[in-house]
């Protein structure tokens, strides 16, 4: 009798979604001592190391007040992600675009099974992020890291100019 209560026990347990794994993202937008600012247009994305599988949009900072939809024509200066992937995208994408963002300290949360991590299969990658500025310049910071998370990590990696310190946590 306790061998039918302990397998039906076990078998609930094992019917239970797993904990859902997060990735966080916290990035610094430098203030720029320069004449003519203006908030950089940021693309961040996962690709596997191997180069293999398609790439995962997690989000495009851009203009998206200018008149009809005019901010789109310079995502294209955001050349690594342009290049592996961006020019698919029909902007907005839910889950994934927002408005540019301001000089300070910005953090994204993302959640497997949750768009726009969505069911990231387990493997090798690195987070991109890549920053362009009209009248500026453009900067691209990668992180290497491993899904799903064993255990609770950090990296991080800094800019040179148009990024600042970019540092990515992973929990189980």
């Amino acid at each position: 009798m306790k061998c039918r209560s302990g397998l039906a026990l076990a078998l609930a347990l094992a019917a239970l979604p797993a904990a859902a794994a997060e990735l966080s993202v916290r990035l610094e937008l430098p203030q720029l001592q320069v004449a003519e600012y203006h908030r950089p247009y940021i693309a961040m994305w996962l690709e596997r190391t191997d180069q293999q599988a398609p790439i995962s949009h997690l989000a495009v900072w851009y203009d998206q007040k200018k008149k009809d939809n005019g901010g789109t024509k310079w995502l294209k200066d955001m050349r690594q992600w342009w290049r592996k992937g961006g020019r698919d995208l029909q902007t907005p994408v839910d889950a994934v675009t927002s408005a540019t963002r301001a000089p300070g300290v910005h953090t994204l949360s993302f959640a497997s099974g949750k768009a726009p991590l969505g069911d990231l299969p387990a493997g090798e990658y690195e987070l991109l992020v890549e920053a362009s500025r009209e009248a500026g310049g453009r900067e691209v910071v990668r992180i290497p890291l491993s899904w799903p998370p064993k255990s609770a990590q950090s990296a991080s990696a800094k800019g040179q100019e148009e990024l600042g310190t970019v540092t990515v946590q992973l929990k189980p």
